[in-house]
C-alpha cells in the first residue's frame, strides 16, 4: 500500500549548511518547508570538515606565530598539548551531537524528517520507503559530497583515513602518510604534524594546490617542509598493505613508505548515487548541472534545484550557503509567479561562484584567493596584467613576525580597469581576503581603489604597494 502524500511548498533533501540555509530562506518567504536528513543536522562542515579541521589547526598556527617573535619565542618552551587540542575540537563538534542544530531548525518552523530521502518522480521525495513528501513548488537537492577513493590494490584492507577520520580521530598517530596535494591534504598534514605525528605528504603532481596561483603551492610546500613534513612530489602509490598496526605504501618508483595511518585526500564525489535520480531521468552518482539560479537544467518544469557541492560549481561551504540564499530567492519568485532575474549579479544568479568565490587554505603560511588566477583569466580570453608584491616588505608584516615571507598578486582586467582575481600567501593573510572579495565582486575601478587608504602599520598596506606596482 502506497504511503499517503504529505504536501509542502518546498522539500529540502540534505541538512548540511546549504540545506539549512535554503530551508530557512524558503520558510522566511512564507513557504511551508520540510527538511530531510539521515545523518547529523549541520552536515559535513559542522562535524567533519570546516569546524573540526580549523579547531585542530588553530593551536599550531598560534604556536608558530608566537615562535616568530623574540620574547614570545622564549616564552614558548613546550609542545602542543594534543589531548587538550582534541578535546577542544570535540567541543566545536558538540561531541557529534546535533541537538542545538535541531533546536534552531525547529525554532524557525521548518519541519524535520529523519531518514534517507530519495526522489520518487516529479516533485516527490520518499523517506525510508514509508513517508511520501510532495512539493507544490520545489524540491532542492543539497546532499553534498563524500571523499572519493581511487582503485589501488590493498586500499580497502589498509583501512585508510578519509577526511572524516582525519578530523575526528581520537589519538595522534606516530606516523601519518597523506596522499594528495589539495586543500584537505595540506591542512591535515599541517594539523597532525603540529600535534606530533611524523607526516609524509605524497603528491602525485609536481606541486600543491594546483587550482591556485603556482606560488601558493610553492610557499605552502616550503612551510610544510620547514615544519618537518616530508613532502614528496611526482609520487604514485601502487599498492598498500596493512600488517598489524602499520601500513606499507609501495610507490611507483619501487620505494616504500611505512606509517601507522594513511589519509587519502584525493578528491570528492557527489552524494547522488542513492537519491532516486533515475526517477527523474538523471544518472545516479552524477553531479547535477544547474543554471545560475541553481535550477537543474535537465529536468523540465522548473521544480528541481541543486545547491552546494552537489552541483560542482564551487565546493566551498560559504558558496553553498550563498547558493542556498540565491536558490531560496528564486524559489520564492517562481512560487509567486514573479520574474526571475538571472542576469550577471542579478538577485537570482549565483554569479560569485565563477567570478568571485573566496577560499582560504589554513596552513602556515596561509593561502587566500578570490576570483580568477592569471592562467584562468587568460584562458577566459581577458586582456589582463598581474602585479606581485613581497608582503614581508610591508611594515605591518615585519612587525607581525620576524622573517615574514609571503606574496600578494592582483590580476587586473586592463579593458575594464578592475580586479578580477587576487591571491595572498603568508602568515595571517586570511583576513586580507574579504577586502579583495569586495573589490572583485563590486568591480571597483582601480582609480577608486586609490582612495581606499590602508591603515598604517598593517599588513593591508600591501594593497597600496600592489597599486603602486600597477601604476609603475
Amino acid at each position: 500500500m502506497s504511503p499517503k502524500p504529505e504536501q509542502y511548498d518546498v522539500v529540502v533533501l540534505g541538512g548540511g549548511p546549504t540545506g539549512e540555509n535554503l530551508a530557512d530562506r524558503a520558510k522566511a518567504a512564507g513557504l511551508s518547508t520540510v527538511l530531510v536528513e539521515s545523518q547529523l543536522i549541520g552536515g559535513e562542515c559542522s562535524y567533519w570538515a570546516c569546524m573540526p579541521s580549523k579547531a585542530l589547526l588553530r593551536p599550531w598556527l598560534a604556536l608558530a606565530h608566537a615562535r616568530a617573535l623574540p620574547g614570545t619565542r622564549q616564552a614558548v618552551t613546550g609542545e602542543l598539548d594534543a589531548a587538550a587540542v582534541l578535546a577542544r575540537r570535540d567541543e566545536f563538534t558538540w561531541h557529534w551531537h546535533d541537538d542545538s542544530q535541531v533546536e534552531w531548525l525547529r525554532s524557525t518552523g521548518i519541519e524535520l524528517v529523519r531518514g534517507h530521502g530519495r526522489l520518487a518522480g516529479e516533485r516527490a521525495v520518499l523517506v525510508d520507503g514509508e513517508r511520501l513528501l510532495t512539493a507544490r513548488h520545489a524540491v532542492a537537492v543539497c546532499t553534498g559530497t563524500r571523499a572519493g577513493l581511487p582503485e589501488v590494490p590493498g586500499l580497502a584492507e589498509a583501512r585508510p583515513w578519509t577526511s572524516r577520520d582525519a578530523t575526528s580521530a581520537a589519538k595522534v598517530p606516530e606516523r601519518l602518510a597523506v596522499v594528495g596535494g589539495g586543500v584537505v591534504a595540506v591542512e591535515m598534514a599541517t594539523a597532525w604534524q603540529g600535534l606530533g605525528s611524523r607526516v609524509t605528504l605524497l603528491a602525485r603532481g609536481g606541486g600543491l594546490l594546483d587550482r591556485m596561483e603556482p606560488f601558493a603551492g610553492e610557499l605552502v610546500a616550503a612551510g610544510l617542509t620547514a615544519a618537518g613534513v616530508d613532502v614528496r612530489f611526482g609520487t604514485d602509490v601502487t599498492r598498500l598493505a596493512r600488517t598489524g598496526g602499520e601500513v606499507t605504501l609501495t610507490l611507483a618508483d619501487g620505494g616504500t613508505v611505512v606509517a601507522d595511518e594513511v589519509l587519502y585526500a584525493t578528491g570528492r564525489v557527489p552524494r547522488t548515487d542513492d537519491i532516486g535520480l533515475e526517477t527523474v531521468g538523471l544518472t545516479p552518482g552524477s553531479w547535477l548541472d544547474v543554471d545560475d539560479s541553481c535550477l537543474v537544467r535537465a529536468v523540465e518544469g522548473d521544480w528541481l534545484y541543486a545547491a552546494g557541492d552537489v552541483n560542482h560549481r564551487a565546493l566551498l561551504t560559504h558558496q553553498g550557503k550563498y547558493q542556498a540564499r540565491i536558490a531560496g530567492a528564486a524559489i520564492r519568485a517562481r512560487a509567486a509567479g514573479s520574474a526571475v532575474d538571472t542576469s550577471r549579479w542579478g538577485p537570482h544568479a549565483a554569479t560569485a561562484d565563477t567570478a568571485g568565490a573566496p577560499q582560504v587554505v589554513f596552513t602556515e603560511p596561509e593561502a587566500a584567493a578570490v576570483g580568477l588566477s592569471l592562467a584562468e583569466a587568460e584562458r577566459a580570453g581577458l586582456r589582463v596584467r598581474a602585479v606581485d608584491q613581497e608582503i614581508g616588505n610591508v611594515a605591518g608584516a615585519s612587525l607581525y613576525g620576524d622573517d615574514y615571507r609571503g606574496t600578494a598578486r592582483l590580476v587586473v582586467d586592463l579593458d575594464r580597469d578592475v580586479i578580477v582575481g587576487a591571491t595572498f600567501v603568508g602568515p595571517a593573510v586570511a583576513e586580507l581576503l574579504h577586502s579583495a572579495t569586495v573589490a572583485v565582486v563590486g568591480e571597483v575601478p582601480i582609480a577608486r581603489l586609490w582612495h581606499a587608504v590602508p591603515a598604517y602599520p598593517t599588513i593591508s598596506e600591501v594593497w597600496l604597494r600592489l597599486l603602486e606596482s600597477l601604476r609603475g
